[in-house]
C-alpha cells in the first residue's frame, strides 16, 4: 500500500483535538455511540486522510469505552453477555471493511478514502439520524401527557417478532432484552457494527439503533452495552490498522486524552435523563454532522475528476461551510448534554425533597 505522510501537529491542532476528544467523550458516555462520528470528520477537517482518521479513532476508542463500560456497570445498565457477542461478531465485520477501505486507498489514494468515509457518513447519519429523532420527538410528546413521567419501555413490532422467533440450539437469554433471542439474529448485527466502524469508525449508529429496535432493549441499557462492542471492535481494528502503518498513535493519544475526561460526564448524565434525551441529543448531533461531511463531498468528487472540475474558490467555500457546520455541531452536542444534565439533577433533587 502507497506510503501514508502523517500530518504535523502544532500547539494549535493539538489543543484542537483535545478540546474535540472532550466534547466527543461526552457524546460516547452519554449516548454510547462512541463519539467518533465528531472525531472522525475534526480529524479530516485538520487534513488527516480519511483512512489514518478512522484508523486513529479506533485506536482511542477501546481504552476510552471500557472505561465507560465500567462506569456504566456500576449503573446496572450494561448486558456483559449481549456486548461481548456482538463484539465477536462484529470484529469479523471490522476485517472485512478494513479490506475495504484498504483496496480504496490503493486505488484512488487519500483523497478516495477521505470521499468513502464522508459519502458512508451522509448516508448513513441521513438514515439512521432521522429515524432515531422523530422516535425522540414522539417519546417525548408521550411523556408531556402523561405529566412528565416517563413513558414505560415498549418493544416495537419488529423486537416483539423477533423475541418471538425460536430456533433450536440458538436461543441464548439476554437481561437487558429480558427474552431469549437466537443467534442467528444478533450475529449479523453484530457484523453489520463492525463493517460500518471500520469505514468510518463508529459502529454505534448500527448497533444502539439495532439493539433498541430489532432486538428491544431499553435506551439507556442499549447504549451502554454498545460500549462493550466498541472496546473488542476497538481492539482488533486498531490490530488490522496498525498492520498496514496507517494508525497515528499521536493523534489517538490526544483525542484520548480528553475523552477520558468527557466521558465521565457523559456517563453520570445517563443517570439523571430519560430515554427520550438520550435519542434526542443522538438524534440531533447526527443530523448536524451529516451537513458538514456534506459540503466536502463536491471538493472530493473535483480532485479525483469524477465529477467536472470545480473552482478552487468554490471547493475552499464550501470547505469553510463545513467547518462551521462541525463547529456547530460540537457546540449543541457539548451544551446539550450539559443543560440536559443539569436539569436531571435539579429534577431529582426536588423528587428526593419532595419524597
Amino acid at each position: 500500500m502507497e506510503s501514508i505522510s502523517f500530518i504535523d501537529l502544532t500547539l494549535t491542532s493539538a489543543l484542537a483535538l483535545f478540546v474535540v476528544g472532550f466534547v466527543g467523550g461526552m457524546v460516547s458516555g452519554f449516548i454510547g455511540s462512541g463519539g467518533a462520528f465528531v472525531m472522525t470528520p475534526a480529524m479530516m477537517t485538520l487534513g488527516v486522510p480519511g483512512i489514518v482518521a478512522v484508523a486513529s479513532n479506533i485506536c482511542h476508542k477501546f481504552p476510552k469505552a471500557l472505561v465507560a463500560a465500567i462506569k456504566r456497570h456500576k449503573y446496572g445498565q450494561v448486558d456483559v453477555k449481549l456486548g461481548i457477542i456482538m463484539g465477536l461478531f462484529a470484529e469479523l465485520g471490522m476485517l472485512v471493511g478494513k479490506n475495504v477501505m484498504t483496496d480504496i486507498k490503493n486505488t484512488y489514494g487519500d483523497t478516495g478514502t477521505s470521499l468513502y468515509v464522508s459519502v458512508v457518513f451522509v448516508v448513513v447519519l441521513a438514515i439512521v439520524g432521522s429515524f432515531v429523532l422523530r422516535d425522540a420527538l414522539r417519546m417525548r410528546k408521550a411523556e408531556k401527557q402523561s405529566g412528565g413521567v416517563e413513558a414505560a419501555h415498549k418493544l416495537t413490532r419488529l423486537a416483539s417478532w423477533v423475541q418471538s422467533i425460536h430456533i433450536p440450539g440458538t436461543m441464548m437469554y439476554f437481561d437487558s432484552l429480558k427474552s431469549k433471542v437466537s443467534l442467528l439474529i444478533v450475529a449479523p448485527l453484530g457484523f453489520a457494527t463492525g463493517l460500518l466502524a471500520s469505514a468510518i469508525a463508529v459502529g454505534g449508529f448500527v448497533g444502539v439503533p439495532a439493539m433498541m429496535y430489532v432486538l428491544g432493549a431499553p435506551a439507556i441499557m442499549a447504549s451502554a452495552t454498545e460500549l462493550v462492542v466498541a472496546f473488542i471492535m476497538g481492539l482488533g481494528g486498531t490490530i488490522l490498522y496498525a498492520l498496514d502503518g496507517v494508525v497515528d498513535v499521536r493523534l489517538a493519544m490526544i483525542i484520548l486524552a480528553g475523552s477520558l475526561f468527557g466521558v465521565q460526564i457523559g456517563a453520570i448524565g445517563t443517570t439523571y435523563v430519560q430515554d427520550s434525551v438520550v435519542k434526542f441529543v443522538m438524534g440531533l448531533i447526527m443530523i448536524i454532522v451529516l451537513f458538514s461531511r456534506f459540503f466536502y463531498v463536491p471538493g472530493y468528487l473535483s480532485n479525483l475528476e469524477l465529477i467536472d472540475p470545480m473552482a478552487p474558490e468554490t471547493i475552499a467555500y464550501l470547505k469553510l461551510l463545513g467547518d462551521i457546520t462541525l463547529v456547530l455541531a460540537l457546540a449543541t452536542g457539548g451544551l446539550t448534554i450539559i443543560v440536559a444534565i443539569i436539569k436531571g439533577m435539579a429534577e431529582h433533587r426536588r423528587k428526593v425533597s419532595a419524597s
